[in-house]
């Protein structure tokens, strides 16, 4: 009886034995352990291939990514911040160190930069290095979104890669500011019509793609020309904003901040006293139409772009077009600094225009076209400023896994 149950069990072990040999010769066939040798790949060098659709493959790949740790904040919790800042050109390295040698001069520390973009630039190697050049001067940015195409397929392309490319660079602070285009009130500015419903719908899909991508994209709105009236080309700024709102009601509910421009006006030569729409004070009148017509309030300002325009030009036929000389300008605009915008805390920031623009704008600059400051330049330069401390951000490299 013994004999034929060790005889049953041998039979038993002998079927399960041939079973796994099987079992190991369909494995080698697999792509992840190789005939013969029985090693396996790798997961970082694997690269599956999945296709739902059999005209488009996906690649899912493992992928380098940056990773920002935002520094702690202060610890006494007071904030400090220095407003003054100048409207800048990413295509020119030299005017990174200018605009930190006016905003981050007599005490100041951390000022700001207008800088625009162009949400059909990717150019990550450029802008990186800008950002890292920004951080090194300790300058903030604010980007102003430019020159989207107003087609529907390739306005939603647009703002998807923009959100995408602008995400995955190194900001310097933790808050990453946008302002969403620029004076769509003048269709020169938006391709050459006037259409608040078509502006609105862009700025909600700006404002949830960015937000998506990172909660710390701190959205504001284009500014708007406030001193235009209604006529050929133009609308008048409070008539727009009623009809954005009412395209997509809560609108402006959606900000983060204001942007404005408030300059002195007529003719970029008004009073620097001035009140109201045409002034230096133009953002007072914005608020109180936002309170007004929608009650929203509290918004932060950030100046983007103000100022005068000085008679000084290299364009023989723009020198008696304004009303000022560089020096009365640099009066003007070192009293608006240090009695109206300064000492109003519903300011976080004033980028002036601009430091420096060709002929026949050149009447706008602050720098000459070798680089010399005007007397404006040299006046802000001479102010007393905060040593801000904003949340600074520092970046570690790590990768994940992603299928496209």
């Amino acid at each position: 009886m013994k004999k034929i149950i060790i005889s049953a069990i041998i039979l038993i072990f002998c079927f399960l034995l041939i079973s796994d040999i099987k079992k190991v010769r369909e494995l080698s066939k697999s792509p992840i352990i190789e005939s013969n040798t029985y090693t396996a790949m790798p997961a970082e060098n694997y690269i599956p291939k999945v296709s739902e659709n059999p005209e488009k493959e996906i690649i899912c790949q493992y992928v380098q990514v940056l990773n920002p740790q935002a520094n702690e904040m202060n610890k006494d919790g007071k904030v400090q911040n220095n407003k003054v800042g100048l409207y800048i050109y990413a295509e020119v390295k030299e005017f990174v160190e200018l605009a930190s040698e006016m905003a981050n001069s007599n005490g100041g520390d951390w000022g700001y930069v207008l800088i625009p973009y162009n949400v059909k630039d990717y150019d990550e190697a450029r802008w990186n290095d800008l950002f890292d050049r920004l951080a090194n001067e300790h300058l903030i940015p604010i980007v102003q979104l430019w020159d989207l195409d107003l087609n529907s397929e390739k306005t939603d392309k647009q703002i998807i890669k923009s959100a995408q490319f602008l995400n995955s660079l190194k900001w310097p602070i933790k808050q990453r500011y946008i302002s969403a285009y620029n004076e769509t009130n003048d269709a020169k500015f938006w391709s050459g019509k006037v259409d608040p419903e078509g502006y609105a719908e862009v700025l909600e899909k700006t404002i949830k793609e960015f937000k998506k991508h990172n909660e710390d994209f701190f959205i504001m709105n284009g500014a708007f020309n406030a001193s235009a009236r209604t006529g050929k080309g133009v609308l008048d700024e409070e008539a727009y904003l009623i009809r954005m709102n009412k395209k997509v009601p809560s609108i402006f509910k959606m900000l983060d901040g204001w942007a404005s421009h408030p300059y002195p006006q007529p003719n970029f030569s008004g009073d620097k006293n001035g009140r109201g729409r045409d002034s230096v004070r133009a953002y007072e009148w914005e608020l109180s139409l936002l309170e007004a017509h929608f009650g929203v309030k509290d918004l932060p300002i950030f100046i983007t772009e103000t100022g005068w325009a000085h008679k000084e030009s290299e364009d023989e036929d723009n020198k008696t077009k304004y009303t000022f000389n560089q020096y009365q300008v640099a009066d003007n605009i070192k009293y608006a600094f240090e009695n109206v915008w300064l000492p109003d805390d519903r300011i976080v920031a004033i980028t002036a225009f601009t430091i420096k623009y060709n002929p026949p704008f050149d009447n706008f600059s602050w720098v000459t076209k070798n680089n010399s400051p005007y007397p404006q330049f040299t006046a802000i330069k001479s102010i007393e400023k905060v040593k801000g401390k904003p949340q600074i951000v520092s970046y570690y490299k790590s990768k994940e896994f992603k299928c496209e």
